[in-house]
């Protein structure tokens, strides 16, 4: 037995092969013993079939995969932390993607979708719900910015105001003042 174990390997070095793919010819045992060279080896050679690596079953599984099937927390391989990667681009996605539709139907303009992108980038929010609660509180920012703008646009109007007040209140005394003056000069010409 010996003997043919070196026989097979002298096959796989001929063929270029393993030795798993060499199959010697039972019936020619006597022969076998006898060969020594690659010659005699290449007639006692049979030749195995290729074995047939089918892609349906991996097709088919891919196909079971993109519907979400058997892919839970039992079939995870690798590391907790690999696996909390996929599960966290999942989440960004759908928030990236919720984002997008808030600025699309115009809740949030361009700046706060990029601040809240980098956000969301940065893992501040956990899920959709986060979000909501953040767009709560974006518009009460929003309404707050309104808010302060309206008391600001108060405040110019009274400024204006009282600047106009206080410019005919100083053109008034200069009227008064400018009388005054004429009515003295008067009084001093008279007594001239």
């Amino acid at each position: 037995m010996s003997m043919l174990r070196l026989h097979k390997k002298l096959a796989s070095s001929v063929l270029c092969c393993g030795k798993k793919k060499v199959s010697l010819d039972p019936s020619e045992t006597n022969e076998m013993a006898n060969a020594n060279s690659c010659q005699q080896i290449w007639k006692l050679i049979i030749w195995k079939p290729v074995a047939v690596h089918s892609q349906a079953p991996c097709r088919k599984n891919t196909l079971v995969h993109r519907k979400a099937r058997h892919v839970g927390i039992g079939k995870w391989k690798g590391t907790a932390n690999a696996m909390l990667k996929v599960t966290w681009m999942r989440r960004v996605r759908i928030l990236r993607w919720l984002l997008r539709r808030y600025r699309e139907s115009k809740k949030i303009d361009g700046h706060a979708y990029h601040s809240l992108d980098l956000k969301v980038n940065g893992n501040v929010f956990k899920n959709k719900w986060n979000t909501w609660i953040l767009m709560e509180h974006f518009h009460k920012l929003k309404a707050d910015k309104a808010h302060k703008k309206l008391l600001a646009d108060q405040a110019k109007a009274c400024r204006l105001k009282s600047m106009e007040t206080r410019k005919r209140r100083e053109e008034r005394l200069q009227a008064r003042k400018e009388e005054i003056i004429k009515t003295l000069s008067e009084e001093e010409e008279i007594k001239q």
